[in-house]
């Protein structure tokens, strides 16, 4: 009997099927029988009752089902093949009624949608949320008749004895077909669902779809589906086709036509039963296992507008713009390096034809015979007189942490006596200079008795020059400095090819399993190419790639000059300025480079798990950048490559750990901010002594002596106020990070590390010229104009970096509340201003610390003070 009623309802008031649908039929047909036989009364043999109504759309029908009868509603409605109609299937049943489930089977003609009423959706830990208001919109397959109509039923049955009511409601979508730029707006619950179908229009091949709302929660997610049945449009189902993401407020997916063959999708919008995915609270924790719990009122009101995305024109022009932007400055340069080349030119040509000016145009009086070292540059004098007080200079105080007292010994005695002729020619007095020298290189350390005296004399003086720091052999100082290079060179590739590796991993696994949570992308300006979801974020990178290389070119040339210059033994070259050693500034130029390549990585797929890689090689351009001011002007005493590559890789192990496990703990706070504060006063230690000191067991006893002679036994000032005012200011700083981190404990400890290098190293760099101006030196245009432009932009780069157009410290629907559209060029964003304005910031500040002591070129070494 209930075979032969499942047949006849299957097929009364219905037309012949057609011949090619006749497999798909008999097997729903076999699907709904086998169904029904399971929801009989459990008695094989048993008689049930089963009535067939014809229904119609928009009428509301009120009815009772038991275990005995079963209810079948006919509907019929008419298809087209060039417009899409959505059928929407309502059902309520009272609260009371909640016991007593219905199921509710609706049998298409390629498609069977079965839902029970009241309707159990799963939250976290097994919690139920029950739901008596349903609503379903029915999968409209495709036709390829110009017109035809189709039947669809609802079968409605139970289990339970007792008569349950319910109500029946099956409506037409009218606005099922989303137009473009047009906005709709809908509501919808987590038993409620909805979704929409949009067609690509001819010559558009990339839209963006948009989901806004001014509800935060409930939360939601918004899905892409292609076209075909069953869509899947449930908290728990969601998330098996297509791509997905949660959302509170806003929501974006940038949808392609090639990934849809048959040119249209499926906009499909679902509210979550509970909020935790979008970073709400979870308010309700069950007391039984199998207890309902009552989720309240989630229904929210949101609006859906598809846009056109950008072309392939913007694409181009967007890659144009940023290639020109950082070609100009290799313009730039190439013309500043003609009009220097010029200038140097006609300058050497004076110095060639000395007969042609008087001594008044040349600014200078007739050298004497008995000058020593005179030649036409400004300040390029080498006197014997020189040598020997910076040699023999014992300005009033010595002492120095961690020795015993030492005599005071005259050295160098030797020098006094060296008389340079002025017939003498250059090379005689480079040759005499390194014979001068021979006994302090730096090989030769450890067979002189005495020479740790020596660099207890030198460096613990009052008031020390660049001389007294410059002793080492260059060529030995020239090879110790490469290595930061070469180092630096090795660890990029080392760290660049597991990265790009795994952000390839990440960006595969974003394209099929679809999930739009997994990156933290500016969804409103995220424009795809190829496999990439977000290309404009990736290109801005490139300035500081070519910058880099740009700066590279630079310090090369500058490079060439300078040995050129030493082949030549001029005196300039050997004896006055800030010693050259470019090895750092290579090592930053490259420094620069793999920021820009792995921030473009990071940007691949920008999350929390690998923000590290964006934030590595600013920890190395700080500290490289410091290291580099430091050994302007203490060259001899900077540390090695192998020293100051392993701190910064202390930085970075505790960065990792940070993002790890810093987020709210407590322990690790108080852990990182004692080594904070340890390392400031150790670091400060070897900068004031010049590193003549000794950490060792003796060390509390020589503190309190020093405490006790100094300012107990009589109150004295530091010996090296200029120090010790940078070192205080250092140690404030330092300590105030410390305690704010203590304190507030911020999620995004790699910006908080970051801030602690750029803090010192912008103290550090506004110490040293304060210092340089107060001991009377001087700032050449270049240098100014570079130190004017690079504060302008950084300015202007700090204010776009601020915008925070993502934030991966929230949840992914969180941080799509801070999305913004493209501002330029309808392609790039504010954070993409950001790579473009840093890069050339960057760029500014290295050609800053380059260029900074150019007028030193012409000074001699014991006439140029160190702080």
């Amino acid at each position: 009997m209930v075979l032969r009623s499942c047949w006849k309802s299957r097929h009364k008031n219905s037309s012949r099927p057609a011949p090619r649908l006749i497999r798909a039929g008999l097997a729903a047909l076999f699907w709904l029988c086998v169904t029904q036989l399971a929801c009989g009364s459990g008695a094989v043999g048993e008689t049930k009752n089963v009535v067939q109504k014809d229904a119609e759309f928009d009428v509301t029908y009120n009815d009772t089902v038991t275990s005995e009868n079963q209810t079948i509603y006919a509907f019929n409605h008419t298809v087209s093949r060039n417009k899409t109609e959505g059928v929407r299937v309502r059902v309520d049943v009272s609260p009371q009624n909640l016991e007593s489930t219905i199921l509710f089977v609706v049998r298409q003609k390629q498609a069977v949608l079965s839902f029970q009423v009241p309707l159990i959706l799963r939250g976290l830990y097994q919690r139920k949320y029950p739901y008596n208001h349903v609503g379903r919109t029915l999968c409209q397959p495709p036709t390829r008749a110009a017109s035809e109509t189709q039947y669809f039923f609802v079968d409605v049955s139970t289990l339970s004895a007792q008569g349950t009511n319910y109500q029946l409601r099956v409506s037409r979508v009218e606005s099922f077909t989303l137009q473009t730029d047009k906005k709709f707006t809908f509501t919808a619950s987590p038993s409620q669902p909805q979704y929409f179908k949009y067609v690509f229009p001819d010559g558009v091949d990339t839209v963006i779809v948009k989901v806004n709302s001014d509800m935060n929660f409930p939360c939601s997610v918004m899905s892409i589906q292609d076209i075909q049945c069953p869509v899947y449009d449930l908290d728990n189902n969601v998330a098996f086709l297509g791509m997905y993401q949660t959302m509170t407020k806003k929501g974006a997916i940038t949808v392609q036509r090639k990934d849809f063959p048959r040119n249209s999708f499926y906009v499909v919008v679902v509210v979550k039963t509970e909020d935790e995915a979008c970073g709400g609270p979870l308010h309700f924790y069950p007391l039984r296992p199998d207890e309902l719990i009552d989720a309240g009122n989630r229904t929210k009101v949101l609006d859906v507008v598809v846009s056109p995305a950008i072309n392939s024109e913007v694409y181009v022009m967007g890659m144009l713009f940023c290639l020109g932007i950082f070609l100009s400055f290799y313009l730039l340069t190439l013309l500043v390096a003609c009009v220097e080349n010029k200038r140097m030119n006609k300058k050497r040509a004076v110095l060639e034809n000395p007969a042609d000016m008087s001594p008044a145009e040349t600014g200078k009086t007739p050298a004497s015979p008995y000058e020593y070292g005179s030649f036409a540059d400004n300040g390029s004098t080498l006197s014997s007189e020189a040598i020997t007080e910076s040699a023999t200079s014992t300005d009033n105080n010595y002492g120095y942490m961690g020795q015993e007292p030492f005599k005071r010994r005259p050295i160098f005695n030797h020098l006094r006596h060296i008389a340079v002729p002025i017939e003498r020619s250059l090379d005689s007095v480079g040759r005499s200079r390194h014979e001068s020298l021979s006994s302090v290189e730096e090989d030769d350390y450890d067979t002189l008795e005495d020479i740790n005296s020596d660099k207890n004399i030198v460096r613990t003086k009052k008031f020390l020059c660049v001389s007294d720091l410059a002793r080492k052999d260059k060529r030995v100082l020239s090879k110790k400095y490469q290595i930061y290079f070469w180092n630096i060179a090795t660890i990029a590739v080392f760290y660049a090819l597991p990265v790009i590796q795994l952000v390839i991993t990440y960006q595969t696994v974003v394209n099929v399993t679809g999930n739009q949570d997994i990156c933290y992308y500016n969804f409103l300006c995220a424009h795809p190419l190829g496999a990439l979801s977000a290309f404009n974020n990736i290109l801005s990178n490139l300035g500081y790639v070519m910058l880099g290389l740009l700066f590279l070119l630079i310090v090369l040339k500058r490079d060439i000059v300078h040995n050129r210059a030493l082949v030549r033994n001029d005196l300039n070259a050997l004896e006055c300025g800030i010693p050259k050693h470019f090895g750092l500034f290579y090592a930053m130029g490259t420094a620069l480079m793999m920021e820009g390549l792995l921030s473009a990585c990071y940007h691949v797929c920008p999350n929390y798990t690998n923000f590290q890689f964006d934030t590595s090689f600013m920890y190395m351009i700080a500290g490289l950048c410091m290291l580099k001011l430091y050994q302007k002007r203490h060259p001899d005493i900077n540390a090695s490559a192998y020293t100051a590559y392993a701190c910064l890789a202390a930085v970075i192990f505790f960065s990792v750990l940070g993002v790890v496990f810093g987020k709210g703990n407590m322990a690790f706070w108080i852990v990182f901010s004692v080594i904070h504060i340890l390392a400031t006063l150790l670091l400060s230690t070897q900068l004031y002594y010049m590193g003549r000191w000794r950490l060792n067991a003796g060390i509390l006893r020589r503190m309190l002596h020093i405490i006790y002679t100094d300012c107990i036994r009589q109150c004295s000032g530091p010996m090296y106020i200029d120090r010790m005012v940078l070192l205080v200011m250092g140690n404030i700083v330092n300590w105030s990070l410390a305690a704010y981190g203590l304190i507030e404990r911020p999620n995004d400890f790699a910006s908080y590390l970051l801030a602690i290098a750029i803090c010192n190293l912008l103290l550090y760099f506004a110490f040293y010229i304060i210092m340089k101006l107060r001991s009377g030196e001087r700032i050449k245009c270049l240098p100014l104009v570079c130190i004017l432009f690079t504060a302008v932009v950084w300015g202007f780069a700090l204010y776009f970096f601020f915008q925070g157009l993502s934030t991966w410290q929230k949840t992914p629907a969180e941080s799509r509340e801070h999305n913004r559209d493209c501002i330029l060029l309808f392609f790039f964003d504010d954070h993409d201003i950001w790579h473009f304005l840093s890069s050339i910031a960057m760029f500014g500040s290295f050609l800053v610390l380059l260029t900074m002591d150019d007028d030193l070129d012409t000074v001699q070494r014991d006439k140029i003070y160190v702080f």
